[in-house]
């Protein structure tokens, strides 16, 4: 039988090791190597849209991944791969206040039905995934940029693992319920995991998301 390649899902969080096996923090001495997981039992949920979302899809592809691309009509995307046309109605069961959004995220937010929509399908991925991944910036009232914001607020309210590539720093953080924490060479660790972010993906993301298939995935 062939070897099953292992890896320690762990990192490193506010200056001290820490593990991240079953979303939660523990103590490393407890940790173990795991087999990594096997890309044909896992899915992506994304939106596809042009940057993150597009790259996401691209490696999920690369390694034999199923995805599932959240669209609506009118929505542009990238990846005719796994594409999952949502209904007006199904659109309207993730439907949150604007006014709510706009005071949770300290911002305001276009009222276009469009931008809606966006919100209602970011809903269905963050909602659709155990593990939430996103490539962004995290500002200093702790929200991340843009409309990427509510899904990391999503997250957040729904208690899933998140974590956050901040290409402005350049490094990972992992939220711990009450602060985003630097965390070192993460790995997903959910075979149903959610990949989003930003439309304007950088070099250093680009890479950072290479990184963290190859850890995370066996060939």
């Amino acid at each position: 039988m062939a070897d099953i390649p292992l890896r320690k899902r762990h990192g490193v969080a506010s200056g001290r090791d820490v593990c991240y096996c079953h979303g939660n923090r523990a103590n490393l001495n407890i940790c173990k190597d795991i087999p990594m997981l096997d890309p044909k039992k896992c899915t992506l949920y994304s939106g596809g849209a042009r940057g993150a979302e597009s790259e996401f899809g691209r490696l999920a592809e690369k390694y034999g991944i199923e995805e599932v691309n959240f669209s609506f009509e009118g929505h542009q995307s990238e990846r005719a791969r796994g594409v999952r046309a949502l209904t007006s109605e199904e659109l309207m069961r993730k439907d949150v206040s604007l006014a709510y959004v706009s005071k949770l995220m300290n911002r305001a937010y276009s009222s276009a039905p469009i931008f809606r929509k966006v919100l209602q399908s970011i809903s269905w991925q963050v909602d659709s995934g155990h593990e939430i991944w996103i490539v962004g910036e995290v500002l200093e009232d702790g929200t991340v940029k843009g409309g990427t914001g509510w899904g990391a607020e999503f997250a957040k309210i729904c208690n899933k693992p998140l974590f956050v590539f901040d290409q402005q720093k350049n490094g990972w953080f992992t939220w711990d319920g009450e602060r985003w924490n630097p965390v070192a060479d993460p790995a997903i660790t959910h075979h149903h995991f959610t990949g989003t972010g930003t439309r304007f993906l950088e070099e250093n993301g680009r890479q950072a998301l290479a990184g963290l298939f190859s850890r995370s995935f066996s060939k």
